[in-house]
């Protein structure tokens, strides 16, 4: 189920067989863990010392905390409520303390009697429940607690070592029920196949995995933990690279059909008729391209470029190029809105060269079809006919293009466009497109650190376009606090204004469209207590258009655009802008990806703590796209000393999108980076931290790669062929293959 080692019979264990059926039922429904090799590989998520305690300052409200602390003082008061009328109602009050911070704990009713027998002043306990405020004082209500006294048999056993682990736990299981968990099962510990070739554990100085599971768990010293979260960091590292480079290598097997553009033809005519000259960068990647579809294996590249650095330009010059050797190439989008605008800015720089079979068309000329969901079954038809007999030369289209019913003639290059939204399922039904698989461009603008492209498209070449193309502009980038300073909202509004009566259009973006069915289940929830700060929901387009259009940008023409409306309004609402007939577009993050419009220079953007450091980067790209320089405003409400306006400022301190991404995933903890398989209850990543542990992925892809070329079907590596299987049986789905 794990990332690592697969588990020999005895690490197969259904938990139910070893720790009775409750506790299993509630490892397996809460934290995902059905073995006793799944148990092993949940590791702690920290270390107590016994003669330490908790900084009770620093509890992060509304989780599931375990502390250690000692016991100040305990009240017992009686008071009267609907349910005991005479004053007979008891709380018991019980204040713990860290030696410097306090946290107050409240038992009602019948379940007073325990603990005020228990928690005397003096006493030291771990304590386990969620953080609230009451009466504005930290609090937990009715914690669970385990009482480190030493005087059963059983407390001072399992609190024998120094340190105490705290695991990852959830409301119905305890960290120290887990742990006693993890005790009952640890002698199978030894029982660990590992998956580590010998030579390389050797080599590296690693410990061997029985080792390494019995110090995670148990470990006396903090080298202990040290050298064990060493071990374990390999493990993960070095199966999921290995599980790349074998997907590498199986590509690399695959026959392809090598496409070389004609010497004379539609790629050179193309070029001749661009009014500007290609970026260094722009000639390079183009290059890089081109000797990949030369040969019989299909090209498997990620292009990476900053917003804006040309990467459709590079995108259409290659499906040029295989069209000029008498193939086809697709390029997909993740939604309509922008399908349309590709198909839009492709059909216009290719001018007469995209009029195949058209009068006025060129001599080299091909057809390019827009295919999508939406289209009227005549026009569908159409596009489907023009595919299957090889009239149209370029498809653009969205996930429509997979279904069945289409047809290639002899697709020869996919065009993968912000492939965090695609998945490989579908890259691969596209490969069962051609005659033989197609070569795949893979293109995305959000900068993706190194060590995350290794791991989440490791089995892709990279190339990476970092100039931005002559005559783009910069773009300065302000934060507005509105609560703080509402004057420098106003200020925004009047920028707006300059820009439009200097000829220029403007974005205003916001989180929510507005129009959603009020439902009561969510409104029944309890609201957190940033939701209660923010006392409000965020910000909606059709909330924000009416109150712009009517009050600060009066006089201006307002439209707006949402993921909801229909195709055809969409697309009317983005041609009118791109016309310049609207001077303001107050939108979702439809337009996120994609959306060219060189005349629009401002963008405002609001409650820009509710989007993501990667977003608000994105975002921001879609203004400075001509000549004059850009402008955008991320309005915000919260307090200069939060987290999110620090998050804020790193966005208007630069633009470069490689720095925000470290400082993104820094903050959001790989999880979602690293997308779906990532997300559930528990990362298939527990100790490997992408971004700090860069020299461990690059060593274990090298070692990987080496491991493979060998022997490609491990065949004398029994011990990493399981722990293959086991990640691949669980995860293939989600994490290998997903885009």
């Amino acid at each position: 189920m794990g990332l690592v080692p697969a588990l020999e019979e005895p690490l197969k264990q259904p938990l139910k067989s070893v720790l009775g059926p409750a506790t299993a039922k509630v490892m397996a429904e809460h934290l995902g863990l059905h073995t006793v090799g799944d148990l092993l590989h949940h590791y702690p998520r920290r270390y107590e010392e016994r003669g330490q305690l908790t900084h009770l300052a620093d509890l992060p409200m509304d989780e599931h905390v375990t502390v250690v602390a000692q016991v100040a003082d305990a009240r017992l008061h009686s008071f009267a409520s609907a349910r005991a009328p005479r004053g007979k109602g008891q709380r018991l009050e019980v204040t713990i303390t860290d030696g410097s911070g306090r946290l107050q704990l409240v038992f009602f009713g019948n379940g007073v009697h325990k603990p005020h027998k228990e928690l005397l002043p003096g006493t030291r306990a771990m304590f386990a429940g969620k953080v609230s405020v009451f009466n504005h004082r930290l609090q937990l209500a009715h914690p669970a607690y385990e009482l480190l006294r030493g005087d059963g048999e059983e407390t001072v056993e399992n609190w024998a070592g120094a340190l105490i682990p705290l695991y990852p736990a959830t409301a119905k299981l305890e960290s120290w029920k887990i742990g006693k968990a993890v005790q009952t099962v640890l002698p199978t510990a030894q029982d660990a196949v590992d998956p580590l070739p010998g030579a390389l554990r050797e080599g590296r100085g690693l410990l061997p995995l029985p080792e390494a599971l019995l110090k995670i768990h148990r470990p006396h010293t903090k080298a202990d933990i040290a050298d064990a979260r060493a071990r374990l960091k390999w493990d993960e590292a070095f199966v999921l690279q290995v599980a790349l480079a074998r997907r590498r290598h199986a590509d690399a097997q695959l026959p392809a059909v090598a496409r070389t553009p004609a010497p004379d033809g539609l790629l050179t005519a193309f070029d001749a008729r661009l009014p500007f000259t290609l970026t260094e960068g722009q000639r390079k990647v183009s290059q890089e391209i081109f000797d990949d579809l030369a040969t019989e294996h299909p090209m498997h590249r990620l292009l990476q470029g900053e917003v804006g650095s040309g990467k459709t330009m590079v995108a259409l010059r290659a499906m040029l190029a295989v069209v000029d050797a008498g193939g086809q190439a697709a390029m997909l989008a993740p939604t309509e809105v922008l399908a349309q605008q590709h198909h839009r800015s492709i059909t216009e720089m290719m001018g007469e060269l995209a009029e195949g079979g058209m009068l006025g068309g060129t001599e080299h000329a091909t057809k390019v079809v827009l295919l999508t969901g939406s289209m009227g079954a005549a026009a569908r038809r159409r596009a489907l006919l023009d595919l299957a007999t090889g009239e149209a030369g370029i498809v653009i289209g969205t996930h429509a293009l997979i279904e069945d019913k289409v047809r290639f003639h002899d697709l020869g290059l996919v065009v993968v466009d912000e492939q965090h939204r695609f998945g490989v399922e579908q890259r691969d039904a596209l490969r069962g497109k051609g005659k033989q698989p197609p070569h795949l461009l893979v293109m995305t603008a959000t900068p993706i650190p190194r060590t995350v492209a290794m791991t989440v498209f490791g089995d892709l070449e990279t190339s990476v376009l970092d100039q931005l193309p002559a005559g783009r502009s910069p773009i300065a980038s302000h934060v507005v606090p509105a609560a703080d300073k509402p004057h420098f909202l106003a200020r925004a509004w009047e920028r707006v204004r300059e820009e439009v009566a200097g000829g220029h259009q403007a974005y205003v973006v916001c989180p929510r469209i507005g129009d959603e069915e009020d439902d009561p289940k969510k409104a029944a929830r309890k609201k957190s207590p940033e939701d209660e700060a923010e006392k409000r929901p965020p910000l909606a387009v059709l909330d924000v258009a009416d109150h712009l259009a009517k009050g600060p940008l009066q006089g201006l023409r307002v439209e707006v655009l949402h993921g909801r409306m229909h195709p055809d309004d969409k697309d009317a609402v983005m041609r009118r802008f791109a016309a310049g007939e609207t001077d303001v577009l107050v939108a979702t993050t439809v337009i996120e990806v994609g959306v060219n419009v060189p005349n629009a220079t401002a963008m405002v953007i609001m409650d820009a703590d509710r989007f993501g450091v990667s977003q608000l980067h994105q975002l921001r790209g879609r203004v400075g796209r001509g000549s004059a320089a850009g402008l955008c405003l991320l309005v915000t409400e919260m307090p200069e000393a939060s987290a999110a306006r620090q998050r804020l400022n790193a966005v208007a301190a630069t633009l470069d999108g490689f720095e925000l991404s470290r400082i993104d995933l820094e903050q959001r903890r790989e999880g979602d980076v690293l997308g779906q398989a990532q997300s559930g209850a528990r990362s298939s990543l527990r100790v490997l931290a992408v971004i700090e542990d860069e020299e461990v992925i690059a060593q274990a892809r090298e070692e990987a790669t080496k491991v493979v070329e060998a022997d490609p079907e491990l065949a004398h590596l029994p011990g990493l062929r399981t722990a293959l299987d086991a990640l691949l049986d669980d995860e293939r789905e989600q994490y290998l293959e997903k885009g």
